[in-house]
């Protein structure tokens, strides 16, 4: 994978993906998963480059005034070194900033932490670490993905873990599992699935858990943490 960044897509504005602030938000093409319910087949298959770092900072100048925030999503925004760089000038320009991430890089991870280059991580949880390699379609190194939990959960910005759920993939003890490896953390979300047309394992073929088996599951792992939400 190219050293540089490969940004394929842009929403502008967003109220919903920086918890309590206005962002922007910027897609990063590429990812070193392949999970067959990811809604963003588009991104991670996406080989050109359609936005240059020149355009995204035209836009931040022009938009300063009406956004907090940048969230970098992806893909996998840290298969990238230049990620480091690219933070580096949006934290230059005032702004807030959103890592979204499988975890797989936790060197990467550890560094923008350190050197408080981000504000707000969100780490997708995909399954429990006996499952990943069948819902991701690769072979994850499980000690980074443990490694990147660990140092997420000992740092001082905000956080939260998430896990993307359909009926197919997990079922209610794989999510009791994932939950009670995360017990103690800040903030834990279950992600009911929706299905679409950019969906990477094909549009029907997996489906949404019904709202009430969820909520059952709620009342078995709330109290695991400081705040718990399904969406």
């Amino acid at each position: 994978m190219d050293n540089d960044l490969l940004i394929v897509g842009h929403e502008k504005t967003s109220f919903i993906d920086y918890p309590e602030q206005i962002c922007t938000m910027y897609f990063l093409g590429g990812c070193n998963f392949l999970c067959s319910y990811c809604h963003n087949a588009h991104v991670v298959y996406s080989k050109e480059n359609a936005i240059t770092k020149e355009e995204v900072f035209t836009f931040l100048k022009k938009r300063k005034k009406f956004i907090d925030a940048v969230c970098i999503s992806g893909g996998e925004p840290t298969i990238y070194q230049g990620l480091y760089a690219f933070i580096v000038q949006i934290k230059e320009q005032g702004f807030l900033v959103k890592l979204d991430t499988n975890g797989t890089n936790p060197v990467m991870i550890e560094r923008l932490i350190n050197e408080k280059l981000i504000d707000y991580i969100a780490m997708d949880i995909k399954a429990p670490f006996s499952k990943y390699e069948t819902i991701t379609n690769t072979h994850g190194n499980m000690d980074h993905i443990k490694r990147s939990i660990e140092i997420i959960k000992n740092s001082n910005i905000e956080y939260e873990f998430r896990t993307t759920v359909c009926e197919e993939l997990l079922n209610t003890e794989d999510i009791l599992e994932i939950a009670k490896y995360l017990k103690g953390s800040k903030k834990y979300i279950l992600q009911n699935f929706r299905d679409g047309e950019t969906i990477l394992g094909g549009q029907n073929v997996f489906h949404p858990y019904e709202f009430e088996v969820l909520e059952d599951i709620k009342k078995e792992i709330e109290d695991y943490f400081e705040s718990f939400k399904i969406r």
